[in-house]
């Protein structure tokens, strides 16, 4: 059930996110749910490889770069699936703050229990 709520999340954050950077278009609802589950997929295989090659660079950058590894993923689920556009590096990098501080939103709005849980 917690998947489930956070891939909706992860939809409606995107949808959010098209309609307020210029240069990253959604087509759709269901293109949403897709895109969503590219990007959780790019994120698991290629993000986790990305982020370990990177890690010097990320001490040295005080983890400023990891925002570019985040708008190089999301570029790249963009390549993958064509239901979802990222027309520009800026829309990469904005896109992927935007998509950042959204879903932390949603998950907040939620109440994710995650925290009660472990207690």
């Amino acid at each position: 059930m917690k998947l489930l709520l956070k891939w909706i999340i992860s939809t409606v954050a995107l949808l959010v996110v098209a309609y307020f950077v210029p240069g990253f278009i959604v087509h759709g609802f269901v293109a949403a749910l897709i895109a969503a589950l590219v990007i959780g997929l790019v994120n698991a295989t290629l993000g986790s490889l990305l982020k370990l090659l990177t890690f010097p660079l990320t001490v040295v950058t005080l983890g400023l770069f990891l925002l570019v590894v985040n708008a190089v993923m999301l570029k790249f689920a963009a390549y993958l699936y064509s239901g979802l556009e990222v027309r520009t590096w800026t829309a990469a990098f904005i896109g992927s703050i935007c998509l950042s501080l959204v879903s932390a939103f949603l998950h907040w709005i939620v109440g994710d229990k995650r925290r009660d849980e472990q207690r």
